[in-house]
Protein backbone atom coordinates (compact mmCIF):
# COMPACT_ATOMS: atom_id res chain seq x y z
CA UNK A 1 0.00 0.00 0.00
CA UNK A 2 1.66 3.34 -0.88
CA UNK A 3 0.98 6.30 0.36
CA UNK A 4 -1.65 8.06 -1.81
CA UNK A 5 -3.42 4.53 -1.26
CA UNK A 6 -3.28 5.06 2.25
CA UNK A 7 -4.63 8.94 1.98
CA UNK A 8 -7.49 7.04 -0.47
CA UNK A 9 -7.99 4.90 2.77
CA UNK A 10 -8.79 7.44 5.63
CA UNK A 11 -10.64 9.69 3.18
CA UNK A 12 -13.06 6.65 1.96
CA UNK A 13 -13.34 5.94 5.82
CA UNK A 14 -14.28 9.04 6.71
CA UNK A 15 -16.78 9.59 3.59
CA UNK A 16 -18.03 6.34 4.09
CA UNK A 17 -18.70 6.46 7.43
CA UNK A 18 -22.31 7.00 9.77
CA UNK A 19 -20.23 8.66 11.99
CA UNK A 20 -17.79 10.85 9.78
CA UNK A 21 -16.97 13.02 12.78
CA UNK A 22 -15.78 10.01 15.17
CA UNK A 23 -13.72 9.19 12.08
CA UNK A 24 -12.27 12.30 11.79
CA UNK A 25 -11.33 12.72 15.19
CA UNK A 26 -9.62 8.54 15.02
CA UNK A 27 -7.46 9.74 12.62
CA UNK A 28 -6.09 13.10 13.78
CA UNK A 29 -5.63 11.23 17.53
CA UNK A 30 -3.89 8.87 16.02
CA UNK A 31 -1.60 11.79 13.60
CA UNK A 32 -0.88 13.17 17.16
CA UNK A 33 -2.69 16.64 16.07
CA UNK A 34 -4.38 19.11 17.90
CA UNK A 35 -7.62 20.78 16.66
CA UNK A 36 -5.76 24.67 16.80
CA UNK A 37 -2.76 22.60 14.35
CA UNK A 38 -5.68 21.11 12.62
CA UNK A 39 -7.42 24.82 12.42
CA UNK A 40 -4.58 26.63 10.98
CA UNK A 41 -3.88 24.13 8.31
CA UNK A 42 -7.19 23.93 6.79
CA UNK A 43 -8.90 27.07 7.12
CA UNK A 44 -11.56 26.08 9.71
CA UNK A 45 -11.95 27.22 12.93
CA UNK A 46 -11.35 24.98 16.12
CA UNK A 47 -14.70 24.94 17.20
CA UNK A 48 -16.10 23.99 13.62
CA UNK A 49 -13.42 21.16 13.86
CA UNK A 50 -15.19 20.31 17.61
CA UNK A 51 -18.62 20.30 16.06
CA UNK A 52 -17.35 17.80 13.34
CA UNK A 53 -15.86 15.69 15.99
CA UNK A 54 -18.59 15.41 18.14
CA UNK A 55 -20.97 14.92 15.33
CA UNK A 56 -23.25 17.90 16.18
CA UNK A 57 -22.23 19.50 12.43
CA UNK A 58 -23.84 17.39 9.28
CA UNK A 59 -21.25 15.29 7.59
CA UNK A 60 -18.25 17.45 6.05
CA UNK A 61 -18.08 17.26 2.07
CA UNK A 62 -15.49 15.94 -0.24
CA UNK A 63 -13.41 19.20 -0.06
CA UNK A 64 -13.44 19.37 4.14
CA UNK A 65 -12.33 15.64 3.59
CA UNK A 66 -9.49 16.14 1.05
CA UNK A 67 -8.25 19.54 3.32
CA UNK A 68 -8.46 17.29 6.38
CA UNK A 69 -6.82 14.39 4.71
CA UNK A 70 -3.88 15.99 3.21
CA UNK A 71 -2.94 18.65 6.64
CA UNK A 72 -2.59 14.94 8.56
CA UNK A 73 0.27 14.14 6.27
CA UNK A 74 1.95 17.95 5.82
CA UNK A 75 1.50 18.11 9.74
CA UNK A 76 2.91 14.66 10.28
CA UNK A 77 5.93 15.63 7.61
CA UNK A 78 6.47 18.78 9.57
CA UNK A 79 6.77 16.35 12.43
CA UNK A 80 9.15 14.01 10.60
CA UNK A 81 6.66 12.12 8.88
CA UNK A 82 6.93 9.10 11.81
CA UNK A 83 2.92 8.40 11.34
CA UNK A 84 2.63 8.10 8.00
CA UNK A 85 6.30 5.99 7.15
CA UNK A 86 4.78 3.85 10.22
CA UNK A 87 1.61 2.92 8.72
CA UNK A 88 3.19 2.96 5.13
CA UNK A 89 5.79 0.30 6.32
CA UNK A 90 3.31 -1.70 8.39
CA UNK A 91 0.55 -1.52 5.50
CA UNK A 92 3.77 -3.69 3.02
CA UNK A 93 4.80 -5.78 5.54
CA UNK A 94 1.53 -7.17 7.00
CA UNK A 95 -0.75 -8.10 3.69
CA UNK A 96 -4.24 -9.76 3.83
CA UNK A 97 -3.31 -13.49 3.61
CA UNK A 98 -3.95 -13.83 7.10
CA UNK A 99 -6.30 -12.66 9.31
CA UNK A 100 -5.58 -9.90 11.37
CA UNK A 101 -7.56 -11.06 14.32
CA UNK A 102 -8.70 -13.97 15.98
CA UNK A 103 -11.34 -14.50 18.74
CA UNK A 104 -11.36 -16.59 21.77
CA UNK A 105 -13.71 -17.88 24.52
CA UNK A 106 -13.56 -19.31 27.98
CA UNK A 107 -15.23 -22.44 29.38
CA UNK A 108 -15.56 -20.48 32.42
CA UNK A 109 -15.39 -16.93 33.18
CA UNK A 110 -12.40 -15.49 35.07
CA UNK A 111 -11.71 -12.16 37.00
CA UNK A 112 -9.65 -9.91 35.72
CA UNK A 113 -7.16 -9.85 38.27
CA UNK A 114 -6.42 -13.91 37.24
CA UNK A 115 -6.50 -13.42 33.79
CA UNK A 116 -3.30 -11.22 34.54
CA UNK A 117 -2.19 -13.32 36.78
CA UNK A 118 -1.90 -16.25 33.54
CA UNK A 119 -0.54 -13.84 31.04
CA UNK A 120 1.84 -12.75 33.84
CA UNK A 121 0.91 -8.61 32.74
CA UNK A 122 1.86 -5.66 34.69
CA UNK A 123 -0.76 -3.21 35.67
CA UNK A 124 -0.04 0.42 33.92
CA UNK A 125 -3.23 1.70 34.80
CA UNK A 126 -6.81 0.87 36.95
CA UNK A 127 -5.63 -2.01 38.79
CA UNK A 128 -8.84 -1.46 41.07
CA UNK A 129 -11.30 -2.38 38.70
CA UNK A 130 -9.53 -5.54 37.99
CA UNK A 131 -11.71 -7.71 40.77
CA UNK A 132 -15.04 -6.58 39.61
CA UNK A 133 -14.21 -7.29 36.16
CA UNK A 134 -15.49 -10.67 34.32
CA UNK A 135 -13.44 -12.29 31.41
CA UNK A 136 -15.24 -14.71 29.00
CA UNK A 137 -12.86 -14.41 26.39
CA UNK A 138 -10.40 -12.28 24.34
CA UNK A 139 -9.46 -11.34 21.14
CA UNK A 140 -6.15 -11.31 19.44
CA UNK A 141 -5.85 -8.11 17.19
CA UNK A 142 -3.18 -6.95 15.67
CA UNK A 143 -2.64 -2.96 16.37
CA UNK A 144 -2.20 -1.31 12.96
CA UNK A 145 -4.18 -3.47 10.79
CA UNK A 146 -6.68 -2.76 12.65
CA UNK A 147 -6.59 1.13 12.13
CA UNK A 148 -5.78 0.16 8.41
CA UNK A 149 -8.18 -2.59 7.28
CA UNK A 150 -11.11 -2.51 9.87
CA UNK A 151 -14.62 -0.60 8.21
CA UNK A 152 -16.15 1.42 11.63
CA UNK A 153 -19.22 -0.60 11.05
CA UNK A 154 -17.35 -4.01 11.27
CA UNK A 155 -15.56 -2.89 14.70
CA UNK A 156 -18.64 -5.16 16.64
CA UNK A 157 -16.97 -8.31 15.30
CA UNK A 158 -14.23 -8.03 17.41
CA UNK A 159 -16.29 -9.14 20.21
CA UNK A 160 -17.82 -12.20 18.82
CA UNK A 161 -20.88 -13.48 21.28
CA UNK A 162 -19.82 -11.12 24.41
CA UNK A 163 -18.62 -8.05 25.10
CA UNK A 164 -17.28 -9.24 28.30
CA UNK A 165 -13.74 -9.80 27.17
CA UNK A 166 -10.18 -8.55 26.83
CA UNK A 167 -8.55 -7.02 23.82
CA UNK A 168 -4.63 -8.29 23.40
CA UNK A 169 -3.18 -5.95 21.27
CA UNK A 170 0.33 -7.06 18.92
CA UNK A 171 2.25 -5.36 17.29
CA UNK A 172 2.41 -2.55 19.20
CA UNK A 173 4.28 0.57 19.12
CA UNK A 174 3.25 2.68 21.86
CA UNK A 175 -0.44 1.83 22.93
CA UNK A 176 -1.91 4.87 21.39
CA UNK A 177 -3.42 3.13 18.06
CA UNK A 178 -5.44 0.99 20.20
CA UNK A 179 -6.28 3.50 22.79
CA UNK A 180 -8.02 5.75 20.47
CA UNK A 181 -9.88 3.46 18.52
CA UNK A 182 -11.34 1.76 21.88
CA UNK A 183 -12.26 6.23 23.22
CA UNK A 184 -14.29 6.53 19.82
CA UNK A 185 -15.98 3.37 19.48
CA UNK A 186 -19.44 2.86 20.83
CA UNK A 187 -18.55 -0.24 23.07
CA UNK A 188 -15.73 -0.95 24.92
CA UNK A 189 -13.78 -4.25 26.09
CA UNK A 190 -13.51 -4.77 29.67
CA UNK A 191 -9.55 -4.93 29.64
CA UNK A 192 -6.84 -4.27 27.05
CA UNK A 193 -3.49 -5.85 27.24
CA UNK A 194 -0.46 -4.29 24.65
CA UNK A 195 1.58 -7.17 23.88
CA UNK A 196 6.18 -6.95 23.72
CA UNK A 197 5.85 -3.00 24.65
CA UNK A 198 8.75 -1.18 26.38
CA UNK A 199 7.04 1.89 27.27
CA UNK A 200 2.97 3.21 26.72
CA UNK A 201 2.32 6.46 25.61
CA UNK A 202 1.01 9.11 27.66
CA UNK A 203 -1.75 9.82 25.56
CA UNK A 204 -2.84 5.49 25.71
CA UNK A 205 -2.33 5.38 29.52
CA UNK A 206 -4.85 9.13 29.93
CA UNK A 207 -7.28 7.54 27.49
CA UNK A 208 -7.49 3.93 29.43
CA UNK A 209 -8.09 6.75 32.36
CA UNK A 210 -10.94 8.49 31.13
CA UNK A 211 -12.44 4.97 29.67
CA UNK A 212 -11.41 2.97 33.34
CA UNK A 213 -10.38 0.13 31.64
CA UNK A 214 -7.54 -1.46 32.93
CA UNK A 215 -4.58 -1.04 31.10
CA UNK A 216 -2.01 -4.06 30.95
CA UNK A 217 1.54 -4.82 29.23
CA UNK A 218 3.17 -8.36 28.74
CA UNK A 219 6.16 -9.64 27.32
CA UNK A 220 4.50 -13.51 27.83
CA UNK A 221 5.26 -15.43 24.35
CA UNK A 222 2.37 -15.25 22.16
CA UNK A 223 2.03 -18.91 22.12
CA UNK A 224 2.70 -19.38 25.71
CA UNK A 225 -0.20 -16.88 26.28
CA UNK A 226 -2.66 -19.05 23.92
CA UNK A 227 -1.68 -22.44 25.38
CA UNK A 228 -2.70 -21.43 29.20
CA UNK A 229 -5.74 -19.49 28.50
CA UNK A 230 -6.82 -22.20 26.28
CA UNK A 231 -7.07 -24.11 29.88
CA UNK A 232 -9.36 -21.56 31.43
Amino acid sequence: MTMDNIRELVAGEIALSDSPGSVMKKWRSLFGITQAELSKHIKISASTISDYESNRRLSPGVGVIRRFVDALFVIDEEHGGTVAKSLEKFSQDNKKETPFYNIYDFTTPISGTDFNRIIEGKIVVNQSYLDSIQIFGYTEIDSLRVILELQPADYPKLFGSTTERAFLFKQVSTGRSPMVVIRVAPIKPKLVVLHDINNVDKLAIRLAQVEKIPLITTKLDIEEIRERLKKV
